[in-house]
């Protein structure tokens, strides 16, 4: 009998870690290849784990709620295959950091059961380089993760009650039965942590009168957690423009009914957006990367980002791949298809990852414009607003004269350690013109 680890799948290059939602399968029950054995959450999406063999789960090393580290083994499955040919003894390595900047902190590959070194997820180092908390002290926060591990939780506690009683030692791990063999956990490099300056924090609200105290969900925890880690790491600055979008609106009017009885697709204004937008990062490609220290990783391939309001309220945001290589139609089934998986909860974990360029409608709510918070790892991110009839000077041969327009704010925010303002006004620019620049009479 050969013993396989079933680790921690890779969600996405932002995605380090994610959270146990539910276990499908105990110790002791059959599990059958490619069967789900456990729901996970990320800031992303929920979505399932499949069993990667069949056999027998022997051990699960994570509870509900407990906070995984991408790359770590989160269950040891007994398989009916002979263990020579299929589970080669596993060769202690260290953990290969792929960048040459120091590190503040050097993370432990195994957290030993006789107070050896703990394991430490890149997250729970990354807020304890922010917050001032050095690694003796680190060893000394009680954690409440499997094998005695700290959590994100513990390391907030920590810091939100630095200062007002002493920090005890953490008691060493209770093991309950043999400890199973060592394996190497792969942690995935990150860059190195960039100091931030001292935060003040904020005094506890008094709350008082008539109120009512919410809890937040837990995907408005992990929203709120990205939008001011977004704001933390890139300096935002956002440019504005307007569009005179009335050839489009024209168009859509005309063709609409007919479009939908051929193709059995509602056309919206998104997929005639996506196509301008894919057009012009074709044009300025350096808006369409990210960045890793001082490298700029140039994306080839132009994956759109589609923020779209689930039922309850929170934002998710799927990803049109490779959207500069399809037609209208095909960016319209692609939209509308997407839309009905957030809005069902049908959405899967491939379906948030790879965007390398967000856009958000701030138009379907009634906003005229927004200063959107940039998606990370991007750069930029682009907001539509609402389409209004306003009065417009136009130039004719005969003269000025004013019209009725159907017009259209745009805004860009983009990262200004890697776009300036010349490009991030001259992409908002060329978007604006290929909007107005849209055929009224082209095809469908």
């Amino acid at each position: 009998m050969a013993i396989i680890d079933l680790v921690m799948p890779k969600m996405g290059e932002s995605i380090m870690e994610a959270t146990v939602l539910k276990w499908h399968k105990q110790p002791g029950d059959h599990i059958k290849m490619d069967e789900t054995l456990l729901d996970i959450a990320t800031d992303k999406v929920d979505s399932e784990v499949p069993s990667t063999t069949a056999g027998i789960i022997k051990e699960l090393l994570y509870k509900v709620n407990d906070v995984v580290p991408v790359g770590a083994v989160i269950a040891r499955i007994e398989s009916g295959v002979a263990s020579a040919a299929s589970a080669p003894a596993p060769v202690a390595a260290p953990v290969v950091q792929q960048n040459s900047a120091p590190q503040q902190y050097a993370t432990p590959a195994l957290a030993s059961e006789n107070n050896g070194p703990r394991f430490y997820s890149p997250l729970v180092l990354n807020i304890a380089s922010k917050e001032g908390v050095g690694m003796a002290e680190l060893e000394n926060i009680p954690g409440t993760g499997n094998e005695g591990r700290v959590t994100k939780k513990d390391i907030l506690d920590y810091v939100a009650n630095k200062g007002k009683a002493p920090v005890q030692a953490a008691p060493a791990p209770v093991v309950s039965q043999p400890a199973p063999v060592a394996q190497p956990i792969l942690v995935a490099a990150q860059p190195a942590p960039t100091p931030a300056p001292a935060q003040v924090k904020s005094s506890p609200i008094e709350v008082s009168g008539n109120v009512e105290i919410i809890e937040m969900d837990r995907m408005r925890k992990l929203i709120a957690d990205h939008m001011v880690r977004s704001k933390s790491t890139s300096p935002h600055v956002t440019s504005f423009t307007e569009a005179d979008v009335t050839n489009i609106v024209k168009w859509r009017e005309k063709v609409k009914g007919a479009y939908e009885q051929k193709y059995g697709e509602k056309i919206t204004y998104t997929p005639i957006f996506f196509e301008a937008i894919a057009n012009c990062i074709r044009k300025y490609p350096l808006i369409n990367c990210s960045l890793d220290g001082n490298n700029i990783i140039l994306k080839k391939d132009i994956n759109l980002g589609m923020a779209t309001a689930l039922p309850t309220g929170n934002l998710i945001v799927p990803v049109i791949k490779n959207a500069d290589t399809r037609n209208l139609l095909g960016l319209t089934k692609e939209v509308n298809s997407l839309a009905r998986a957030a809005r069902n909860g049908k959405l899967k974990a491939d379906d948030t990852q790879g965007g390398t360029f967000t856009v958000t409608n701030v138009g379907t709510f009634g906003s005229l414009m927004g200063t959107p918070i940039i998606n990370q790892p991007q750069v930029a991110i682009l907001a539509v607003g609402a389409i209004k009839k306003r009065p417009m000077v136009l130039e004719t041969p005969d003269g000025d004269v004013i019209a009725i327009r159907h017009m259209m704010y745009l805004s860009l925010s983009y990262d200004h350690r890697i776009v300036d303002g010349s490009l991030g006004a001259s992409f908002l620019t060329a978007v604006a013109n290929e909007l107005e620049a849209f055929d009224q009479g082209r095809a469908y």
